[in-house]
Formats: structure tokens, sequence, C-alpha cells
């Protein structure tokens, strides 16, 4: 997968990501860790990766500062949709290289997006790095199990299922392992198809640096 390719990809996605990706598990699964994060009124919140923006149903109308970014200017475009009163920053903008500073940010949502960029651990490094001290990183995606091994037919799918734009294969623990001294995790746990997707919900803790 490289950005040139994803976003074809979603390009194609764009009308039709809805029906799979906010279907009744995937809304479920988000309420879920919604629920737990508790974002606090006045806080400023990035949506990483803010698709088609079903994350937005969650966020609108709580008071506070959101800004979505995403490689894909016609997955931009339907998110917009869902935010009929404007209270979004849309932006188009590579995960993997976000033009904040650090620390900008109380809350961080990236929702179905460390399996879709190229570079998993720059998109991490990218999220931690513009998350306050003692802010949230809130995280729902498909992961490898904790060992990192994945069974047989998932290795033969992997390579056809990324065509599409995901990854099915990638490993949190290897994704987060370099920055595991600035977080501490508070809940992880599955919440799809028999844990295969986890709901993640971490807390910033030391300073962060860029390449530590």
């Amino acid at each position: 997968m490289n950005n040139q390719w994803n976003r074809l990809v979603y390009k194609a996605w764009s009308p039709v990501y809805d029906i799979f990706f906010n279907s009744p598990p995937f809304r479920s699964a988000r309420k879920r860790i919604f629920q737990k994060a508790k974002i606090k009124k006045g806080s400023r919140v990035l949506l990483v990766g803010v698709g088609t923006g079903a994350d937005l149903s969650y966020l609108l109308g709580l008071n506070i500062k959101i800004s979505a970014v995403d490689l894909s200017k016609e997955m931009l475009a339907q998110a917009r949709k869902k935010d009929p009163s404007n209270e979004v920053d849309f932006l188009e903008m590579d995960a993997q290289r976000l033009s904040f500073p650090e620390g900008h940010f109380d809350a961080v949502i990236a929702n179905l997006i460390l399996s879709v960029v190229p570079d998993a651990g720059k998109c991490f490094s990218e999220m931690v790095r513009v998350t306050k001290h003692g802010g949230q990183i809130i995280i729902m995606d498909k992961f490898a199990s904790r060992s990192g091994k994945l069974p047989k037919p998932m290795v033969f799918l992997r390579p056809i299922i990324a065509v599409m734009g995901t990854d099915i294969g990638r490993s949190f623990e290897q994704i987060s392992s370099p920055y595991q001294n600035h977080f501490t995790i508070q809940i992880d746990e599955g919440v799809m198809l028999g844990g295969m997707y986890r709901g993640i919900l971490l807390q910033k803790g030391k300073a962060f640096h860029e390449g530590t």
C-alpha cells in the first residue's frame, strides 16, 4: 500500500464505505469505546483518517473543538455531509505527517486508520506527538493477535486484501512498542469478530520527542 494507491482505492470506496464500515456492528464498537473515553467539554479533538465521518455522530454537539483529517478528498466530502452545523475543521492531510504542533490536542481519535496507512509506525508516532500530556488516544481497528502470528488462511489472504486498501496482519504491539514509554494503556479489549477488532484507550504520559 502507498498513498497514491490509497487515494485511488478510497475514491472508489467513498460512495459505499458507510454500508460496510458504519453498519450496526461497527456502530456498536464505536459507541462502546467512545462511552469509555468520556471526552470532556472544551476539549480540542483530532480525528485522524476521518473517512466518511462515521465517528462524528458521537462527537457533534459536545461543545468540543474538532479537527478532522484524511488523505482522500472524496472521503472528506462524504464526511462534510454529516456536519450540517459546520462544527468541524476538515483538512486534506497525510496522517503520517500531521501539520499540528506537539501537544496540541486533548484527544486524538484513530479508528480504522493504522491498518490503512502505508507506515503505521509513523502514523502512531504523529498521533502521540500531537497529543498533550495527560491526553487520550482512542483507537478502534483490526490487528493481528498479541503474539503477532497470523493463522495460515489470513497469511494467504493478507496480500489480496491489501489491494483493497487495508492490512489485516498488523500488530499493535509492534506498531506502538517504540513509544511505549510515552503512554499508558487504560483499555485494550476485543470489540468485534472475536477480538480481531480491538478498542484501545491510551493516556499520554512522559514528554515525547520525535524519533524516541
